[in-house]
């Protein structure tokens, strides 16, 4: 399938500020994951199982075939993407989905993928989740590489099995790194324990936030229930609380835990009470935009903004909210090669918008 679109759809310019938000595709269907495979191309997941290539240049979207079914329902689908750190000797590309197994339940999966021909040519499962759920919720399915080339995967707590996220006998509310081919790091914190050995931290809730920053510091965001969205400094082995210590409350109203800490459970660097719902999450280090450079960028479908995080040495907080004007929730954001911003919105008829200066 291609469509072309010879113009931008939509320019949104803010006379008084100092970036244009320009509309540059206005038909995905419920898009989830980016990356880029070059400095003008673009690859978008979509919930349903389709991967996407915008050509930004020419506007042009291009459908890629073969790609694996996915259960798409509830918050499942073919959720996240990313390349391989050496994609352009190997070819690798990772993403995340939901799918449902003989039992007729259903988990996370991380395939491997090569695309040729617009068409995915190889594919391999490296891990499936030791978390069966029956409603198919809070899957977290984000990952992103370490220094060594292996990777992290964040596994959320399946709603109904949030006391999971305790144990270590299983996958729900957890974060698990393994090699790039599916093995397991001998290096990880529980590998010569009774947990599983591909844990790298636990405790979570449902993590749509995960970034490795050049020095190796692993940033990751989570929702809360209602209210307690969260931001963690993510260290091997920690325990981060969930649910025996959380800032929110049940969507009933109820009390989830009387506690907000505890000792041997890691405190969040900021949370968010009432819920902003955070998506993805990006920092930025590219030159378009002095002003915002080193600062994380975080998507939010409640009420549907960006927010501008500076985190200073000392753990000091500074937000910005931006991109308001959209009035839409807002699923992903991703820095460009050139250092410009895109932003993808949610559900049907969602929009791929580019920010760059004014």
């Amino acid at each position: 399938m291609k469509n072309i679109l010879p113009f931008i759809i939509f320019a949104s310019v803010n006379l008084f500020s100092f970036y244009k938000l320009d509309t540059l595709i206005d038909d995905l269907n419920y898009p989830w994951g980016m990356t880029f495979i070059s400095e003008n191309t673009l690859l978008i997941t979509e919930l349903p199982g389709k991967i996407k290539r915008i050509n930004l240049m020419t506007y042009e979207v291009t459908e890629i075939k073969n790609v694996k079914k996915v259960l798409f329902r509830g918050q499942g689908g073919l959720s996240g993407i990313t390349l391989h750190p050496q994609y352009k000797e190997n070819g690798w590309i990772y993403i995340s989905y939901s799918a449902s197994t003989k039992t007729g339940e259903n988990t996370l999966f991380v395939d491997r993928i090569k695309i040729e021909n617009d068409y995915v040519s190889e594919q391999e499962n490296i891990f499936k989740a030791s978390a069966l759920r029956t409603p198919p919720v809070h899957f977290g399915a984000k990952m992103a590489f370490l220094k060594d080339n292996s990777l992290l995967i964040t596994s959320g707590d399946g709603f109904d099995y949030r006391e999971s996220a305790q144990k270590l006998d299983n996958h729900f509310g957890k974060i698990i790194r393994i090699k790039d081919n599916g093995d397991i790091p001998s290096d990880n914190p529980f590998f010569y324990t009774l947990g599983l050995k591909d844990i790298f931290s636990y405790g979570h809730r449902n993590m749509q936030g995960l970034v490795v920053l050049s020095d190796g510091t692993i940033v990751e965001h989570e929702h809360g229930p209602r209210g307690g969205d969260e931001i963690n400094f993510i260290r091997p082995g920690k325990n981060y609380g969930w649910p025996a210590i959380t800032y929110g409350i049940d969507y009933s109203g109820a009390l989830i835990s009387p506690f907000k800490k505890i000792e041997g459970m890691e405190q969040p660097i900021h949370y968010w009470t009432p819920s902003i719902a955070p998506s993805g999450m990006m920092f930025y280090e590219g030159n378009k935009f002095p002003l915002w450079k080193n600062s994380f960028f975080i998507s939010a479908l409640v009420p549907g903004d960006v927010r501008r995080i500076k985190i200073s040495k000392d753990n000091e907080i500074t937000e910005e909210i931006l991109f308001s004007e959209l009035n839409a929730r807002i699923r992903n954001i991703i820095e460009s090669p050139n250092g410009e911003i895109y932003l993808i919105t949610d559900k049907s008829n969602a929009k791929l918008i580019k920010v760059s200066p004014n």
